[in-house]
């Protein structure tokens, strides 16, 4: 009769210790896998998506500067305005306010859909910075970086 009884209660108590376990390993397993789904989507995301700066030019009073960023990835590119934009002389640029954040100061970047209503693949966007006064001439440095850290670089003169 003890041998009955204490093996059940060691039955009763490997059960216990399995479902401790079980409780304590199933939630950092389910963590687990949904941090590697998540950064699986990332990565797939950044795969995708790929800018290229087309062209730059600046207007007569040279207060204004134009890019054209065409998007050659295989995705939409979306929340544009949440975009970096660094531009200046080559030696001396800056990260660049879009006129959302910028307010009325001076520079700032806005955008507008050239062949396109959404920033779609294969679409172009004309990015206008505009200064108060005309910045200089010298050789100039643009780099626009979207928002999942995808990034195209030009360098062009005026």
């Amino acid at each position: 009769m003890d041998k009955a009884i204490t093996t059940a209660l060691l039955i009763i108590a490997g059960v216990v210790c399995m479902i401790f376990v079980f409780n304590s390993v199933y939630p950092m397993i389910n963590r687990s896998s949904q941090a590697m789904t998540s950064m699986a989507e990332q990565v797939d995301e950044r795969m995708k998506s790929r800018i290229n700066i087309v062209h730059a030019a600046n207007t007569a009073n040279r207060t204004s500067v134009y890019l054209w960023i065409k998007n050659v990835g295989t995705q939409r590119i979306l929340a544009i305005e949440e975009s970096d934009l660094f531009f200046g002389q080559e030696t001396d640029f800056e990260r660049i306010a879009y006129e959302g954040d910028a307010g009325t100061n001076y520079p700032r970047w806005s955008f507008d859909f050239e062949n396109d209503t959404q920033w779609m693949t294969s679409a172009t966007i004309k990015v206008t910075i505009e200064y108060e006064s005309d910045p200089g001439a010298g050789t100039y440095f643009a780099k626009f970086i979207i928002p999942n850290g995808i990034y195209d670089e030009y360098y062009f003169s005026m």
